[in-house]
């Protein structure tokens, strides 16, 4: 198995919403807002090399949007989907496989482009995995939620004959689910959405733990630093307890889709609980 970093840029959000019930004058000297009260949070995105197979595990945003949208988000940074793949010695035509964390707009944008009025796959000889319960959550969105699950990111994907279901039949509770392939298991978390799925790989005698949504950054490691744009705040913080624990006591290496800063950290532990201990790139492993 080979890995690879896949930086598509960054974004801003609210940082009250990114971190929920902790106040501003403690979360501000994490990741310090703007004028507007935004942050930057990375979009980045993992490529597994693996039995014949070129993985990529999430797409970030797209360019399909238009300005009145990105004007919300203000897509930014020098980095793109196919400049990483071609630093990476590929084209998103080698893709084999899009492997979706969840189907918020952030995650699932880069899966689908505009080709003159027609929507299309975006990696044209790719299947596209998500799993059987959060895609009936996503294509029926709760009032809530529905702002995240944009249809033209995922109804062409059924459309177009590209998805297909990973079975997590077999998950209880936030455990590893299932073998998707060799050296890769899959992990359920229901606190942020409805059965996410994360990526959990054995690479170079490391387990390494894709968090998507469940920890966006080294940020929120800490337990009360939960999202306010998690459906089930609570669960996380099950999830969150549960995981960190398990991940301190393994040493696994996190890898962050958020995070501006750190691509990867290990955990320690300190008079004030788990924490980020050192941080890293993934090339560094």
């Amino acid at each position: 198995m080979t890995l690879h970093t896949i930086n598509t840029g960054f974004f801003k959000l609210d940082g009250g919403a990114m971190f929920g019930v902790v106040p501003k004058s403690i979360w501000n000297k994490l990741n310090p807002a703007d004028e507007n009260n935004l942050c930057s949070w990375a979009l980045r995105c993992l490529l597994v090399e693996t039995g014949g197979r070129l993985i990529l595990v999430d797409t970030g945003m797209g360019d399909k949007q238009d300005a009145k949208f990105f004007s919300h988000y203000h897509l930014h940074g020098n980095d793109s989907l196919d400049q990483s793949l071609a630093a990476a010695g590929f084209h998103r035509n080698d893709i084999t496989d899009v492997f979706l964390t969840h189907l918020h707009f952030d995650h699932v944008g880069g899966a689908i482009k505009r080709e003159g009025e027609s929507l299309v796959p975006a990696f044209p000889n790719a299947v596209y995995w998500s799993n059987e319960q959060h895609w009936d959550w996503a294509v029926n969105p709760n009032d809530r939620e529905k702002a995240s699950f944009l249809k033209e990111n995922i109804l062409p994907i059924k459309e177009q004959g590209r998805l297909s279901f990973a079975n997590t039949s077999h998950a209880s509770g936030f455990l590893p689910a299932t073998t998707f392939l060799e050296g890769f298991d899959i992990r359920l978390a229901g606190g942020h959405t409805r059965d996410m799925m994360l990526p959990q790989l054995s690479y170079k005698g490391y387990t390494i733990v894709y968090m998507a949504d469940l920890l966006p950054s080294t940020a929120h490691i800490p337990l009360p630093y939960i999202m306010g744009y998690d459906m089930f705040p609570l669960q996380t913080l099950d999830e969150k307890k549960s995981f960190l624990r398990e991940a301190m006591d393994n040493q696994y290496v996190l890898y962050f889709e958020h995070d501006p800063v750190n691509e990867c950290c290990v955990l320690e532990e300190t008079a004030k609980g788990i924490r980020a201990g050192r941080t890293f790139k993934l090339s560094e492993l």
